[in-house]
């Protein structure tokens, strides 16, 4: 199934600017002269509470404060919960971002009445320097089994392809790139330039400069029988391609995406998406801003069997 009713969020306690992150992460920009903290936390609840309107079971478990983990916002990097039970751990780029692995979140996801039968730990190459930071560098087509990685710092082509084996996903490999100060340079997480729904594909086909690796892309979610919604790459500065598909209990499905993201649209792309699901959307600008990541960074979809 390509979505589920449920999702995990991380309330913040310490949100904030990452340095560690702004290195290759091109989207965070320091914002300075009020509370960012309080901000973040009032987009956060406002977030969490349109989509509980919509009855989409939304788990939200506190950050600590120490270890302080700014990032903390961002759970689907370091987590997934699949449909067979397993829990899979990641390597992260920042060191600060490893301490945001708790096993107490995932016992808490188990006390709400899911089953976890392992947790595959692929945490270990992070300290010989490579990454693949989830579902933010790796984007999963699950009724098709494809995943798709744009290499980066924060995917590295091997490890995708060892997890693509391991887990029975085909993957499509391809570079993209943003431009930064007249440079070309390469996007961060895949998450910020595609997004993978049931019948529909969100992508920036001019983020992919090899026209090879974009054929191939195009070919592939046209084989996979899903509509390319296109979208330009100010869009995707405005996190238009950081978008998840959700349902609710009763399977009603919606894409989620931040205002941001909503405003930048035009009437097309709407009735495109509207097409297939309702779209929800909320401000999330202070937590763009300075986290570099939007709603779908801010979302761990929870696939876990009930018990």
């Amino acid at each position: 199934m390509q979505t589920t009713d449920t999702v995990l969020m991380i309330e913040p306690i310490a949100f904030g600017f990452n340095e560690e992150t702004a290195k290759n992460n091109y989207f965070q920009v320091e914002q300075k002269g009020f509370d960012i903290q309080f901000q973040a936390l009032t987009e956060f609840k406002a977030f969490a509470e349109k989509l509980r309107s919509k009855g989409i079971n939304v788990i939200t478990i506190k950050d600590t404060l120490d270890p302080h983990t700014p990032d903390s916002i961002f759970p689907n990097n370091w987590v997934s919960f699949h449909n067979d039970g397993k829990v899979v751990l990641y390597p992260m780029f920042a060191s600060n971002r490893r301490v945001e692995r708790r096993e107490d979140i995932i016992e808490t996801i188990k006390e709400q009445g899911f089953e976890v039968s392992e947790i595959d730990d692929w945490s270990l190459p992070e300290i010989q320097g490579h990454f693949l930071e989830g579902t933010g560098s790796m984007i999963f087509d699950h009724d098709h089994k494809i995943a798709y990685g744009s290499v980066s710092l924060r995917l590295d082509e091997r490890l995708f392809r060892e997890f693509c084996e391991k887990y029975g996903f085909t993957p499509v490999v391809f570079h993209s790139f943003q431009t930064v100060d007249s440079e070309r340079l390469p996007i961060y997480h895949t998450n910020v330039m595609m997004c993978v729904a049931d019948r529909f594909v969100v992508i920036c086909l001019d983020c992919i400069d090899d026209e090879l690796e974009r054929n191939k892309v195009m070919e592939t979610i046209k084989n996979s029988g899903k509509e390319i919604i296109e979208i330009s790459e100010d869009q995707m500065h405005q996190f238009a391609g950081n978008m998840l598909q959700v349902q609710n209990k009763e399977g009603e499905k919606f894409l989620v995406m931040s205002e941001t993201a909503y405003k930048s649209l035009d009437e097309n792309q709407v009735s495109s998406i509207e097409k297939y699901c309702e779209i929800i959307y909320s401000d999330l600008h202070t937590i763009e801003v300075n986290g570099g990541g939007s709603a779908r960074c801010m979302l761990a979809e929870v696939f876990l069997p009930k018990k």
